[in-house]
């Protein structure tokens, strides 16, 4: 089994249209287990009753921002190691900078192609 067919995938953004570019990527990918939510809180809920592998979330999103989200994670002994890729359509230096100071795996800016997310996803997970 490759790790394309085992890896599962969380995808948290609220805006539809981004969330739907995303997952489309993934599917093109071939990652095959992929849940997706439109907020940081519901994605802690849902990874605390069915954990992932990796959790792609948009950086600017309503209550939990994608900061706040891998803080969480990190903060938990369940989640803590859990690879986190942020995604932003701009992602300043301070973001960044915070973003690895809590253990940010990778990151990547809107727009985006398939070839760009299958990098970033390998910079976390290995050869897919």
């Amino acid at each position: 089994m490759s790790l394309k067919d085992s890896l599962s995938v969380m995808v948290v953004d609220d805006m539809s249209t981004s969330r739907s570019l995303i997952l489309m990527a993934l599917e093109q990918i071939g990652i095959q287990h992929i849940d997706f939510t439109k907020d940081g809180q519901s994605a802690l809920q849902k990874i605390a009753a069915k954990p992932v592998h990796l959790v792609i979330s948009d950086y600017n999103m309503p209550g939990l921002n994608g900061l706040q989200l891998l803080e969480a994670l990190r903060r938990n002994k369940s989640t803590s190691r859990i690879g986190f890729i942020l995604v932003s359509g701009k992602l300043d230096k301070e973001i960044l900078t915070t973003g690895q100071k809590l253990g940010l795996n990778n990151f990547i800016t809107k727009p985006f192609d398939v070839p760009q997310m299958k990098t970033c996803l390998q910079s976390v997970v290995g050869p897919l």
